[in-house]
């Protein structure tokens, strides 16, 4: 194994994990302010704001192979550099929506394109960093890497939410989105510092043998997500439904002690495996989403926002470190890549889903489906070894 000294640590990961954060800011600012865009001003219903709201991840996940692909051949850092731009450029297909708000159905069609846009920059963004990370660090720090990359894109969920309903309140709508095509910018300057990894001249395998090496670990991350995709689309709504003020403080609270886990605890998944880690880390979210369901206070609701940010935080790279050790490391561009697909079709399929639920029993439910799917993906968790057999062959070992 590898030894390197905590300075390099940083050096590397500083400067990506800064351009994932100013990457996801527009996300997050998105997350808070498009939902009542889409009521209020586009006067569209719960089903379109879920569609909205997921097909940002349904272009991510059809485009995370091809994201893959491009960092294992051509390099992470054109793959990064590309995700920059196409976040900022959706920054400015959310500014032609505002133009065209009083004219709900071409203002929705250019903010559709939009997500579909940022969608395809987040996935070229986020894979081509991990990529990047575990090239620079080794694939024995593969979970270290991927926590920190989930610090920077979830503290970006924690504070572009409530960063977005301030830039409204202080600027309006216009405002807040051309704060989402300027602020991924930035991360162009932060591609400079950092090494270029050689590419792999080794043959790609089909998509389908990469889904299939990943699938259990990828399933159990799209069951987790499930209740982390109810929260970030619909918390705004659930409180508002409930006369509760403070809905911007949910994400932020979730993102809060999401980092916080991350911060003390990253270690874990790398030193005691990822199917246990993964188990605990479950049953605590499903805890935190029941409380959500049950809320009779937003303090309360709060707290169930704090629970599954904690429960989730190592959910990502305890079931990450199975999936990207299935695979050698010559393939860990297309195996991140398929792994987080997991992660986009959950998103993409949770906000409709969520929306006809909330539209037949309420907001609450939609947490209480999040508390089964959860639950459900502990169970995967339990049954998974926390060895794979690249790990036994010896491919990771030093």
């Amino acid at each position: 194994m590898r030894i390197m000294k905590k300075e390099n640590l940083f050096a590397y990961l500083f400067p990506l994990c800064s351009i994932v954060f100013l990457g996801c800011l527009s996300v997050g600012i998105s997350l808070g302010v498009l939902p009542a865009y889409v009521h209020q001003y586009l006067h569209f219903d719960n089903l379109m704001v879920g569609i909205v709201i997921g097909l940002e991840s349904v272009a991510t996940l059809a485009t995370r192979h091809f994201s893959g692909c491009l960092a294992d051949t051509r390099g992470s850092r054109p793959a990064v550099r590309a995700g920059i731009v196409l976040s900022a450029v959706a920054g400015v297909f959310y500014l032609l929506s505002y133009f065209l708000s009083g004219q709900a159905v071409p203002g929705l069609v250019v903010l559709l394109v939009g997500r579909i846009v940022l969608g395809c920059g987040e996935s070229l963004l986020i894979t081509g960093a991990l990529s990047w990370g575990i090239g620079l660090l080794g694939h024995e720090r593969s979970g270290k890497t991927m926590a920190w990359v989930g610090i920077a894109i979830y503290g970006a969920l924690a504070c572009g939410a409530p960063l977005g309903m301030l830039l409204q309140k202080q600027f309006g709508l216009m405002g807040c989105f051309a704060a989402m095509a300027l602020l991924p910018l930035p991360g162009l300057l932060f591609l400079l510092p950092l090494q270029t990894v050689t590419v792999s001249g080794a043959v790609r395998l089909p998509f389908y043998k990469v889904i299939g090496q990943v699938g259990r670990a990828g399933s159990g991350l799209a069951l987790a997500t499930v209740g982390f995709g109810g929260l970030a689309s619909f918390v705004s709504l659930y409180f508002a439904e409930r006369g509760w003020a403070g809905a911007s403080f949910v994400l932020t609270t979730f993102g809060v002690a999401y980092i916080l886990t991350r911060l003390f605890f990253a270690h874990l998944p790398d030193k005691l495996g990822g199917g246990p880690v993964a188990f605990v880390s479950l049953v605590i979210e499903a805890c935190g989403q029941l409380l959500l369901w049950q809320a009779g206070s937003p303090s309360v609701a709060l707290i169930g926002a704090a629970l599954t940010g904690l429960g989730f935080s190592l959910v990502f790279p305890s079931f990450g470190v199975l999936a990207v050790k299935s695979l050698p490391p010559s393939q860990k561009g297309v195996a991140l890549g398929a792994y987080v697909a997991f992660f986009d079709l959950a998103l993409g399929v949770t906000a409709p889903v969520a929306g006809l639920v909330a539209g037949h029993f309420g907001y609450a439910a939609i947490y209480c489906l999040g508390a089964l799917a959860t639950g459900i993906s502990a169970v995967l968790a339990l049954s998974m070894k926390g060895q794979t057999s690249f790990e036994k062959t010896g491919v990771f070992s030093s």
